[in-house]
């Protein structure tokens, strides 16, 4: 015959159970507080700024009247110049993306499918311009594609020119630069969203009499799409939104919504409108993104 005792939790027991369970599940607000914070200091409070300056109005000899209206939004959708604006933006913004990815896929599966030895190195070597300031390869690329530059010399010197290449100050030196500096980038984007592609899959299709042409169709470039996808959006929003090199290399004759907000702000000083060109610019990020999270739900279903 066995005696079995039963305890019964006693109510003071029961509080300081409740009372650990809430203190453990505080623990990750806690530790979460100087994050929030520097997000509240560093985006939150200038972004409310941002958006308070905008609804302000210039006044005469560009002084600040506060006010709450829209007339810097009604300026900056109504002048044609600023449509131009925004459609160089992403005119500059979808073929750099683009020459990028073409440029960026081939290496990033490369270095997602390799097993040699030399995979780190070639890793690093393929994100190290990362470490070097884009203001310098900027500087680089002026020296480079100017008249007198190494590509311009080195064509002259072989006999495919006789006169110099305008590869600066314009459009095409700036999407040049621009797809050197995002590069890496792009191959970070791709290789983390390269990791539905299966070489187990590739290695079937062989078996079953599936060209390289083929299981690169229908198998790897479908897997590879996510990836492709986030490596675009990352290039695209790092492109609209660049300053330094449109601002360089363009010599003022590629005007993007970064430049123009500059120039707004520490030329003309109208901060209202250079504010609500700013805005323009958060709202365009908003919608792309949007468009990024439909389809890759959309591939993803």
């Amino acid at each position: 015959m066995s005696n079995s005792i039963s305890v019964v939790d006693t109510p003071i027991d029961s509080q300081e159970h409740r009372r650990t369970q809430t203190k453990k599940r505080l623990i990750p607000l806690w530790l979460l507080i100087p994050a929030l914070i520097a997000i509240l200091v560093s985006f939150v409070i200038p972004l409310i700024v941002l958006v308070r300056m905008s609804f302000n109005e210039t006044g005469p000899a560009t002084t600040l009247v506060q006010a709450w209206s829209l007339s810097t939004y009604t300026r900056a959708i109504l002048d044609p110049y600023y449509w131009q604006v925004i459609f160089n933006t992403l005119k500059l913004g979808l073929v750099v993306s683009v020459i990028t990815i073409v440029l960026s896929y081939p290496i990033a599966l490369f270095l997602t499918k390799t097993n040699s030895k030399w995979k780190g190195f070639l890793f690093a070597l393929a994100i190290g311009p990362l470490l070097t300031s884009q203001i310098a390869r900027t500087f680089g690329w002026i020296a480079l594609l100017g008249n007198e530059g190494a590509v311009n010399s080195a064509l002259l010197k072989i006999g495919l020119i006789d006169t110099p290449l305008q590869l600066s100050n314009n459009f095409a030196g700036t999407v040049i630069a621009l797809v050197e500096v995002l590069m890496p980038y792009a191959l970070l984007g791709m290789i983390s969203g390269f990791s539905r592609v299966s070489t187990e899959l590739e290695l079937a299709a062989g078996v079953l009499g599936a060209n390289p042409l083929v299981r690169f169709w229908r198998i790897t470039l479908p897997l590879s799409l996510p990836g492709v996808f986030t490596g675009f959006l990352l290039v695209f929003v790092l492109t609209i939104s660049s300053f330094v090199t449109p601002h360089l290399l363009g010599g003022g004759r590629v005007h993007v919504l970064a430049t123009e907000i500059y120039d707004e702000a520490t030329q003309t000083l109208d901060w209202p409108l250079a504010a609500s060109l700013a805005v323009l610019l958060l709202i365009l990020f908003g919608i792309l993104v949007s468009a990024y999270q439909a389809l890759t739900k959309k591939l993803g279903a």
